[in-house]
This record gives C-alpha cells, sequence and structure tokens, in this order.
C-alpha cells in the first residue's frame, strides 16, 4: 500500500483545509481563512477539487507539495477511468502559475513509471522544455521576475499502461512587441541576457557579441541585472535543455545568430536628412547585419529606409515607386523584422520539440496542463492586454461552463433535487470580444484595418468611430480615444492607438524579399509562406488567429476531465510576509470562489453512468459478484443502488438519476475506492494462503518422495545397469548363480579408486591418471604366457576410465607393495569383445595387432565391464558370444581357447593349456531375482498444509455451514458477453488418447564452425582449404594450429585463416536405418553412485554381431564394416585438453612449426574529390560597443581583423515545417 503523503506533514490545522466546511460562506470569510493559512505558512486550501495556490516567494520544495494532490488525482483518474484529463491553471500574472505547471510535470514524471529508455527519454525531454522556454519566452517585468510573456498547452501523451510514450506543446500568442521595446525596469526576454553575458569566446568572435548594455533592445529599460536570478548560470540550463530535446549544435549555432541579428538590428540608428528622409547613421552595423544574414549589405540598407509602392489602376498593376521613409517609418520597418524573426524562431523551436517529443508507441490517453498568462490590468493597455485578457475570459467561461453551468443544467436533466445557484455568467463579455454578429471587438479592428490600411492613423480612427456600435453592450463603454470592458476580473481601460497596426501585424513585401535573397537557409525556413500579391484574399489578422487559437484550446479542454488551480496573488511587491487583504478580496470575488464554494456544497462530487459504476464497483457486493464474476441479473440502476446499500453508504450521501448515480462528497467515493483496493488484497491474501497450504502440503510429499528416493537412488541406479547386463548378453551365455541375486547391484569402482582409500590412491597413481574419473576397478587374472613354458592366470587390477583400461601388476619389495602399470589399452583400439557361452568369467579384447598380443582376462564382473566398455565407447565395441574364443598371442600368432562342462569342478572354472572346465551355470534366459522385501514401516499421516474442508470429500455433511451455490455468470453492461474468468480459459476440446510418445532423440553435439577466409595448401598431417570452406571445430591448440573437421577428414590448420560462423537452430536429427545385426538395448546413463545423478543424455549403442569377423583398424584407414573411425573422437564427448599434443596424430607434422601465413592485403579506398567550399563576402569589423542612443545618434566604429568566411549553413526547410505566424 502506498504510503499517504500527507502523513509527513502532520502540522496544527490552521484555518479549513478544504473551504467546502467553512461554517459561514462569503467573500469576507474565505479571505479571512486564507490570510490565517498564509501566515501559518499554508500556502494551498482546497475547494473540494479546485486548488487554490497562494504565490509566496519561497522554493516549492520548502513547504508541502499539495499541488502534489491535484497531479495524482489526474494521472489516477487517467488510468482508472480511461478518460483524457487536464489541469488548468489560471490567475493573475505573477501568482504562480508556471511553478505550479513545472510542479505537476514533475509529479508526473516522476510516478508514471516505465523503465523503457525511450519513456525515460521522453519524461526529461518534458521537463527540459521548462528552462528552454523560460528562456525564450518568459521576461522581467514589475509584477514578476519570471513572467510568462506566452501561453503554453502541453499535452502528455501516455500508452495503455499509464507510461508516457510522447508530449505536444500548443503555442499561444507570444508578447514579440517586447523584443523591442520595454517600460522603465522591466526586461526583455531572458534569453538575450543569457547570451550575452555568457556566450562562449567563439560565439563572441563569430557574431561580434557584446554586453548586454551595449545594445539598445536590451538596455533601453535600465535593467541589466534581476534579483535572484542567474543569467549565467540559467544559460548553461537553458544549452542542457537544447541537448535533452535534440537540438544539433548546427540548430543551436544558428538559433544564437538569428539572436545576434536581432540585437544589431536595434542598433541600426537613424537620422533625418533635409529633406525629412531618414538615413542610416552607422553603416557599419548595417554591414556586419548583412555578414549575419549572408544578404547584401545595400540591399538591407534600402529595404531599412525605403519602401516599395505599387499603384493600381482598374485592379490592374500600375507603375512603382521607391517611397523614402522618414526615421520614425524606418524605426517602425526594423522594429517589424525583429519581432518577426523572433516571433518565427519561437514558433520553430516550438515545432522542433515537438518533432523531438512525437509519440513513440500507442497513445491511449492525454494528461494536458495548461499555463497560460495571467489577466493584466495597466496604466497602459494595448492590444496585447486586449488578447491575454480575452483568452482568460475563454478560461473562465469553460470554468462557468463546467463548473456551475453545466453541473446545475445536469443536475435539472437527471431530476437530482438540487436548489440553484447564482452566478454571474461572462459569456456576454466573450461575445463583446469575438462575435460577428452583431460585430464585437476584434471584427471591427479587421474592417478599420481593411478601409484604411494605408495609414495606421486613419484605420484607428476609423476603428474608434466603429466602437460607438458596441456601446449598447452594458460591459463596453466608449471613451473617445480609448475604450472600457468590463471584464470579470474588473475594469479595464484600453488605448486605440496602433491598435489596428497590431492586428494587421503583416510584414512588407520588401522584407519578405531581403529574406529570400538571404543565402542563410535557416532563415528562410523561419519565413515559409509569403504573401501572394495577386491574391485579393485578406490575410488573417492577430485578431483572428488569436480568436482561433483560443477556439480550439477551448474544444481540447472540454474533450477532457478537468482539474482546476486558481492562483492567488498575496501582493505587488513579491514580498513573502506581505498579505494585501484588500487586493485578495478582490481576487476572490472575480474569480468566483464564493459561487464555486456554494455549488460544490450543495451538489455532488462525483458522478457516472450506471454501467460504469457497476463496472467499477460490482466487486464490493456479494449480491452482484461472486468469486470475481458480475453475476447481477437486474438493471444496472438497481445494481448501483445494491451496491451502495451492501457497502454501508448512507441515502443522503448518493442519489440515482435518470441515466446517472451522484455521490455527495469525495470522501464517500475514496471510502468505495479503498474498499475496491481492500477486495483485491483480501483476495490476494486468500489466494496467497491458499497457495502456501498447498505448497506446504506438496513439500511435505516431495519430502517423503525425496526421503524414499535418496535411500533407494543409487540401488535403482545400479539396478539399471545390471538390467542392461542382462540385455547384452541376450540369453547366450550361461549366468552364474551369484550374479542374479535380487540384491546384486553394479557398483563399477569396487576398488574405490574415486574415494580415498589407500589402495585407490595407489593404483590413481599408477595409472596417472591425476583427477580423471575412474567407472570400472576390480581384481582380475591376467593370462600370461611365458617362453617353453605354458600360459598361467595372474593375478592384475584393472581400472577403466573414459579413454583406456589400465592393468596394474603388484609386487613385494622388502616387504612392501609396490604398484606398475603394465598395459594401458585405449578404448579405441579395442574392436571386439570375445566370451563363451558357459558361465566362466573369461574375456578376450580384441585389440589391433601389436606385439603385445590380446589381453586375456579373468574376471568375476565380467558382465558389468562389459558393459561399462559399451558405455564408455557408445556401444562401438561388438561382443562376440561362442563356444571358443579366439586371440592374438603375438602380433601374428593366433591361438583358440576352447571350453567345456565338467561337473567335478567344485568352483569358478579351472584353465589348463588354452582349455577351461567350467561346471553348469543358469540357464542363458535368466533373469536378476526380486529384490528381498524390506520390514514394514509406521506410515505417518500428512499434518502440513490444509488442502481440504473439515471432514473431507467425502464427508461433507459435517462440514461448517453449506458452501455458497455458484451464480451465473452475466456479461458486464456495455461489455461481450464473456465472463471473466472465461477469459483466463482455453475452449474446451475434445479428450482423445494421447499419441505414444515418440523415442527420445539423440542431441546433436554442440560444434563450432569456421569459415575459412583465405585458401591454404596443407601438407602432412594438415588440411587443405579453400576460401569460404566451412569446416568443424575439433581441438584447439594454444600453439596457432586448431584440428578441424571437413567432409569427414580432420587435419591441422592455422587459427588465423578461420573466422566463427554464426550458430544456425537447431534441427531434429533424422535416425538412421536399422542394421542387419542385433540390437543392444540402450545404455544407462551412469555406471556408478557419483556418476549416477547426472542427467546425462543415453547415447544410442552400436549393435553387437556375434557373426562378425574381427576387423583391424588404423588411423586413417575407414574400416569394413562401416563402423566410426576408433581414433577419431566422437564430437560429443570431445575435451579441450591443456597438453593438447598427446591427442594429435603421430605424424612429422607434429613438431615442425606453423607454415608462413600471408597477410590479407586491404583494398585502398578511392580518391574522393574536395568539396568547393561555397563562396561568402568576408567578415566585416563588429562596431563599437558602446551602447547606442536610443533616438538619433551614431554607432562608433571599431576595427576588427576580417575572419575567414563561416562554413555554409543547414537547410532546415525540409525537415521542419513551420507554418506562418506573422
Amino acid at each position: 500500500m502506498q504510503a499517504d503523503w500527507k502523513e509527513g506533514f502532520k502540522k496544527k490545522q490552521v484555518g479549513v483545509s478544504d473551504m467546502t466546511l467553512l461554517t459561514t460562506i462569503s467573500n469576507e470569510s474565505i479571505n479571512d481563512n486564507l490570510q490565517k493559512r498564509w501566515l501559518n505558512a499554508e500556502i494551498y486550501t482546497y475547494i473540494g477539487g479546485v486548488l487554490i495556490s497562494k504565490y509566496k516567494g519561497k522554493n516549492r520544495l520548502e513547504v508541502p507539495p499539495h499541488v502534489f494532490g491535484i497531479a495524482e488525482s489526474a494521472y489516477y483518474n487517467m488510468n482508472a477511468y480511461h478518460e483524457n484529463q487536464c489541469v488548468i491553471i489560471s490567475g493573475e500574472s505573477g501568482a504562480g502559475k508556471t511553478e505550479a505547471a513545472k510542479r505537476i510535470m514533475q509529479y508526473i514524471a516522476a510516478v508514471s513509471g516505465g523503465q523503457d529508455n525511450s519513456i525515460q527519454e521522453i519524461k526529461d525531454m518534458v521537463l527540459a522544455t521548462n528552462p528552454l522556454l523560460e528562456s525564450f519566452g518568459c521576461a522581467k517585468t514589475l509584477r514578476n521576475n519570471n513572467s510568462s510573456r506566452h501561453g503554453k498547452y502541453l499535452e502528455i501523451m501516455f500508452n495503455g499502461q499509464g507510461e508516457p510514450v510522447g508530449a505536444q506543446i500548443t503555442n499561444y500568442l507570444l508578447e514579440k512587441g517586447r523584443v523591442v521595446g520595454q517600460v522603465e525596469n522591466e526586461r526583455n526576454f531572458h534569453i538575450f541576457y543569457q547570451f550575452t553575458k555568457a556566450a562562449s569566446d567563439d560565439q563572441r568572435e563569430q557574431f561580434g557579441l557584446q554586453g548586454p548594455e551595449s545594445y539598445a533592445y536590451t538596455s533601453v529599460s535600465n535593467c541589466l541585472e534581476v534579483q535572484n536570478i542567474n543569467d549565467t548560470e540559467d544559460f548553461g540550463a537553458t544549452l542542457n535543455a537544447m541537448r535533452i530535446i535534440g537540438l544539433t549544435a548546427n540548430e543551436q549555432s544558428e538559433i544564437f545568430r538569428m539572436l545576434a541579428i536581432i540585437l544589431w538590428l536595434g542598433n541600426v540608428q537613424f537620422e533625418e536628412m533635409d529633406d525629412g528622409n531618414a538615413r542610416i547613421a552607422d553603416t557599419s552595423v548595417t554591414d556586419f547585419i548583412a555578414y549575419l544574414m549572408d544578404a547584401d549589405s545595400a540591399t538591407l540598407q534600402k529595404v531599412l529606409t525605403t519602401r516599395v509602392v505599387e499603384t493600381q489602376r482598374g485592379g490592374r498593376r500600375g507603375s512603382i515607386y521607391d517611397v523614402p521613409l522618414n526615421p520614425t517609418q524606418a524605426t517602425a520597418g526594423r522594429d517589424a523584422l525583429s519581432k518577426a524573426i523572433y516571433n518565427n524562431l519561437f514558433e520553430w523551436i516550438v515545432s522542433r520539440i515537438n518533432i523531438s517529443m512525437k509519440p513513440r508507441g500507442v497513445t491511449s490517453h492525454v494528461i494536458g496542463i495548461l499555463d497560460i498568462f495571467g489577466f493584466e490590468i495597466f496604466e497602459d493597455n494595448s492590444f496585447e492586454q486586449l488578447c491575454i485578457n480575452y483568452v482568460n475570459e475563454k478560461l473562465q467561461q469553460i470554468f462557468i461552463e463546467l463548473t456551475l453551468k453545466t453541473e446545475q443544467e445536469e443536475y435539472v436533466r437527471e431530476q437530482i433535487k438540487w436548489t440553484p445557484i447564482k452566478y454571474f455568467n461572462n459569456k456576454i463579455v466573450c461575445d463583446l470580444i469575438e462575435e460577428r454578429k452583431p460585430p464585437g471587438i476584434f471584427a471591427a479592428l479587421n474592417d478599420a484595418c481593411a478601409t484604411a490600411h494605408a495609414d495606421p492613423a486613419a484605420a484607428d480612427n476609423s476603428f474608434m468611430q466603429r466602437t460607438a456600435i458596441l456601446s449598447s453592450n452594458p460591459h463596453f463603454e466608449a471613451r473617445g480615444t480609448q475604450f472600457l470592458v468590463r471584464h470579470y476580473a474588473g475594469d479595464v481601460t484600453y488605448n486605440i492607438a496602433g491598435m489596428t497596426d497590431k492586428n494587421k501585424d503583416a510584414l512588407i513585401k520588401d522584407i519578405f524579399d531581403l529574406i529570400g535573397s538571404s543565402g542563410n537557409q535557416f532563415l528562410q525556413s523561419l519565413f515559409p509562406d509569403r504573401p501572394d500579391p495577386n491574391s485579393k484574399k485578406r490575410p488573417p489578422t492577430a485578431g483572428d488567429r488569436i480568436k482561433s487559437s483560443a477556439g480550439a484550446l477551448v474544444d481540447n479542454l472540454m474533450k477532457a476531465q478537468p482539474s482546476y488551480i486558481r492562483t492567488i496573488k498575496p501582493n505587488q511587491n513579491r514580498s513573502s510576509t506581505e498579505y494585501d487583504s484588500k487586493a485578495i478580496l478582490h481576487q476572490i470575488k472575480y474569480l468566483g470562489l464564493q459561487e464555486n464554494i456554494r455549488v460544490r456544497r450543495a451538489g455532488f462530487s462525483y458522478r457516472n453512468t450506471f454501467e460504469k459504476m457497476v463496472e467499477r464497483f460490482y466487486l464490493l457486493s456479494p449480491s452482484t459478484s461472486y468469486a470475481g464474476e458480475y453475476t447481477w441479473q437486474g438493471d444496472t440502476k438497481s445494481g448501483c443502488v445494491q451496491i451502495l446499500k451492501d457497502t454501508g453508504i448512507p441515502k443522503d450521501e448518493w442519489q440515482m438519476g435518470v441515466t446517472k448515480a451522484f455521490i455527495k462528497n469525495p470522501e464517500t467515493l475514496f471510502a468505495l475506492e479503498t474498499m475496491r483496493d481492500r477486495y483485491w488484497h483480501n483476495m490476494a491474501a486468500r489466494i496467497q494462503r491458499a497457495w502456501r497450504n498447498y505448497w506446504r502440503y506438496k513439500n511435505e510429499c516431495a519430502k517423503r518422495i525425496q526421503r524414499f528416493w535418496k535411500n533407494n537412488k543409487e540401488g535403482l541406479e545400479y539396478a539399471k545397469i545390471r538390467d542392461y547386463g542382462h540385455q547384452v548378453l541376450a540369453g547366450r551365455k550361461e549366468r552364474r548363480r551369484f550374479s542374479l541375486l535380487g540384491y546384486r547391484r553394479f557398483m563399477g569402482d569396487y576398488l574405490d579408486v574415486n574415494g580415498e582409500n589407500a589402495l585407490g590412491t595407489e593404483l590413481r597413481s599408477a595409472c596417472g591418471i591425476g583427477t580423471e574419473e575412474v567407472n570400472f576397478s576390480s581384481k582380475a587374472q591376467l593370462l600370461i604366457s611365458k617362453f617353453a613354458r605354458s600360459s598361467k592366470p595372474s593375478p592384475r587390477f584393472l581400472v577403466v576410465t573414459s579413454k583406456a583400461v589400465y592393468v596394474v601388476v603388484s609386487t613385494e619389495k622388502d616387504g612392501q607393495a609396490h604398484f606398475a602399470l603394465e598395459r594401458k589399452i585405449p578404448l579405441i583400439t579395442i574392436k571386439s569383445i570375445s566370451m563363451s557361452n558357459l558361465r566362466d568369467d573369461w574375456m578376450v579384447f580384441n585389440c589391433n595387432a601389436s606385439e603385445e598380443g590380446d589381453p586375456v582376462v579373468h574376471c568375476y564382473f565380467k558382465t558389468e565391464l562389459v558393459v561399462q566398455l559399451l558405455r564408455l565407447t557408445q556401444a562401438s565395441i561388438n561382443v562376440s558370444i561362442g563356444p571358443t574364443i579366439e586371440y592374438a598371442k603375438k602380433k601374428e600368432k593366433k591361438q583358440v581357447i576352447t571350453f567345456t562342462k565338467d561337473e567335478t569342478v567344485v568352483r569358478d572354472d579351472v584353465y589348463k593349456s588354452h582349455t577351461v572346465r567350467v561346471p553348469s551355470g543358469e540357464p542363458p534366459n535368466s533373469v536378476s531375482r526380486p529384490p528381498p522385501k524390506r520390514k514394514p514401516g509406521t506410515v505417518r499421516p500428512i499434518t502440513q498444509g490444509k488442502l481440504l474442508r473439515a471432514g473431507g470429500p467425502s464427508n461433507l455433511q459435517s462440514s461448517k455451514g453449506a458452501p455458497r451455490t455458484k451464480p451465473a455468470a452475466q456479461p458486464l453492461p456495455g461489455k461481450p458477453a464473456t465472463s471473466a474468468a472465461a477469459a483466463f480459459q482455453s475452449p474446451p476440446v475434445a479428450r482423445t488418447p494421447p499419441p505414444p510418445p515418440p523415442p527420445p532423440a539423440l542431441e546433436e553435439p554442440d560444434v563450432e564452425q569456421y569459415r575459412a577466409k583465405f585458401a591454404f595448401e596443407g601438407q602432412e598431417g594438415e588440411i587443405s582449404l579453400k576460401k569460404d570452406d566451412v569446416v568443424e571445430l575439433v581441438e584447439k591448440d594454444e600453439n596457432g594450429w586448431w584440428l578441424v573437421r571437413k567432409d569427414g577428414q580432420e587435419g591441422w590448420a592455422p587459427n588465423n585463416y578461420l573466422e566463427l560462423v554464426p550458430r544456425k537452430p537447431k534441427s531434429t536429427p533424422i535416425a538412421p536405418p536399422p542394421p542387419a545385426r542385433r540390437p543392444p538395448p540402450s545404455v544407462p546413463p551412469a555406471a556408478n553412485a557419483s556418476s549416477a545423478s547426472k542427467n546425462t543424455p543415453s547415447p544410442k549403442p552400436e549393435i553387437a554381431n556375434v557373426s562378425a569377423k574381427p576387423v583391424a583398424v588404423f588411423p586413417g584407414i575407414v574400416p569394413s564394416n562401416s563402423s566410426a573411425t576408433p581414433w577419431k573422437k566422437p564430437t560429443a564427448n570431445n575435451t579441450t585438453n591443456a597438453n593438447s599434443t598427446g591427442s594429435r596424430p603421430g605424424s612429422a607434422s607434429a613438431g615442425k612449426p606453423p607454415p608462413p601465413v600471408a597477410t590479407k592485403p586491404k583494398p585502398t579506398p578511392p580518391q574522393v574529390a574536395t568539396k568547393p567550399a561555397p563562396k561568402q563576402p568576408g567578415k566585416p569589423p563588429i562596431p563599437a560597443p558602446p551602447r547606442p542612443p536610443v533616438g538619433n545618434g551614431s554607432a562608433p566604429k571599431a576595427a576588427v581583423s576580417r575572419p575567414t568566411a563561416p562554413a555554409g549553413q543547414l537547410d532546415l526547410a525540409a525537415a521542419v515545417g513551420i507554418p506562418s505566424f506573422f
């Protein structure tokens, strides 16, 4: 369960935290409550779901983050109810709207989860938009040091899991007039001061940059420093935000170039000539601006001082004149160019941010955060304030529509008992500004601009005359060159002078031609659309654009479920201790808080359709649900009533409407949500409890099985090997009675060579096998032939490993036994084993012809020895059973041992002169006796776990209470007829007998394959390769040579000629056709106790053919009976030995050095022609640093060296499409 953030702030309650609980509802009581909480450092107060945020000059992290409650509510409702959300933040300028928006963004980024890199990237970008847009869109005003001079609506897009996958920003009404002028003690946008103070040396050299005091646009208001603002540190944060957003170094450079152009444009001063026309006082400034714009300096000077006028006669073009401008007109044209560049640059940055934050997945829901300029009332209010206050009127209209008007209309429509609340509806003010019929203020402005478009003064007079028709509206009053509008926030007087010119907001054709002639592609991309001189359609005005943007914003907000934050500014002095009661009371009145409190108090905080109500809370009632299934068979309205009754909600807390259920207090809804969460927790606990009981029962059973298995697994594994021995003999040999005892097990290592036995240690040392595992060890007798004497059996020790059979002889010297290795027989040299068909214990290992001959061994554990040898060689040894045994006494001398029955032999058998006499044994088809029965033990009952009810399944009558009958599941309202449980069940399938399991397939060896990079000519013991030949790796050697296999042949190749081939998916091998000889049984996977627990796959044994004749097999010669070449080790059993020379064939190439390897030639890259540099004019000298006068002074000059021409600019017009907003 998540911890409640309120638990961390257990302060003494001061005032009322939720003003719906006030005893007396009036503007004065609201003000008094806010003041009490203010003095106690409580800056947040609720009105139901509306949050009141009072600005207090502190870091928001120093105070309890109650604004997170709104963010949490919006994020929770989006995930729980699958509805888009928006947070509308409104209030006066400087009341804390931007700070509240930043905290909401931080909270959503922190709680929205998601471990994917792209999701974290989106979060970082969303947070990075704050410092970037603050630098370019905020400025210091008289009321606020960080005032937003634009509005923005940020939409964060989420996927179905509530993870952010993208975002989009919509910009509204940048105050571009601030670029060219500010009132005293205000500043231009932050970025100009950051850039001029903290730019790098390269930027200062490239753009001729100096301090902010050197530019008219940044020094005209005599405010270069602001308390608590560090422009140098903020510039670093801006650059970091650009990096996070994804702006390239070239894009950043072009942005700063545009800022430098604007700064230098402000230093262009005009002086009046004798004829009254303007001329540029210092042409070195325009020369440097032309260099930055990559344009012609003479063209720039002409555009700034003259205007091309084209006369028309009868709708046709007439003459074209160059009309000189006076200094005032030239200054206005210069400022229009500066404003247009900055406005379009800001729009480009917003569009570039949207490209970086475009959705990276499917968007399910959206949370919007509206941070827009506050209501403004200045001494001199003009067109900018009219637009800003109009947008605030639209937001207030939304607030009234959704919280007051719409809510009361819904109560009437749903027939809810309700007491109507009177409130002021500001729709009449919105109509006054935006309506066309009858024409409003914007319509009158457009008409004035259309009728007197050439002369701004005449257009203003025309607009002043047209305002007379608006006087019939009670919220409008004409006052000569001014007019008054009674806004919801107060009366505002607007000056008409300059309004029509600001409403036109159009650049002259000369400026477009100048930009079109520029060689800077970025500058051209800022002005993609240019007016068509032949078009008769009036271009949209600034009023048209702000009205259209406001309408689109309202449409977006109306599609989402809103949450509100109403910010209140405590004083006009930015003080953290001053509480201006009169100013706050005024804000309380125009924000309509009193009416809102009354509506919230008398109304219902939550309402939803019956279907969604049932879908959300049906689990809380046993009448509507059973084990997570919806079972209510009545209508949804009665289902809602049943749920609220069963949850104990009082009747006065809810009402049923016509189509919706209404819940009065938020606490009731929170209680329902808590019960719903608790239901899932309880169900999870029940499932966990049953699961733990099941596991306790299962573990108890498993312990018993494991205990039994530990006591019997070794015997079972040994018995498997014993049974395999029966199958190997296959009823062809008589058996000894001892071999058929029920408790007889094939133990394997009878001399304990794998253990710490003294004898085993001596034998391991004599054999020199190190840590290699021993599969079989036993005492035996070896038939020894001496010169001029008959052969006699002599005692020996046999040790069998995975590689060889070791014969150890023991001699006594000085009273001590000494062990020595007499013979080592590699397993790959044993081609067959010969045995008699009687019960004797003799066997012959038919090996390759050698001077030592074939060993003739007498071993009591002969059957087990044969089984181990077959297992280790993958049944490649042939087992021959007959009345005689033929063996090679010497290399070229053959001998035959005959076997006869002699019942006079008391024990075992007797060997003499190649004849073995042996008594009769058990029949060849005998099998082992059954194991002896154990003593019966006491069966203990299982006491762990509780799977059944009391009494068990056979005694249901004794259970406590009758089980509840499961009702039939019903489809949820508005959902397809599928139960919740059925969603997790697969459709029934007709039961058919399962097919027999397929035989276990052999695992193909995991072989690394390499490709030959070059051709290699092999010598003796080596393998020849062609380029791109694919070979299998058999063994790696440290000397740089690898043993590889190609087309069944093996040889050595240099490893630097080979490269690894990526592995392919394994495919099931096709079983080979059965051979003609008798198939022996499958080899058991283990031979002794130590290896019994290893889960190694059982290799398919070769077939023992009794009639097969012995065949001599040598390395490199394919045997005649089509068996595998013995000296080549199978890949599955191949192990890389540290000293691999022992496994390398004993050829002449073993000791010779590797052959020389030719170096692969590298192709020489083709020659690339040098790209010619674009021809550009040289950099002119940077104008002098002293600040130019604001009037008609001249700018001083400075001599600066002319650096080399800069590189060409990147064309971004194709990458980012920017709509025209000028």
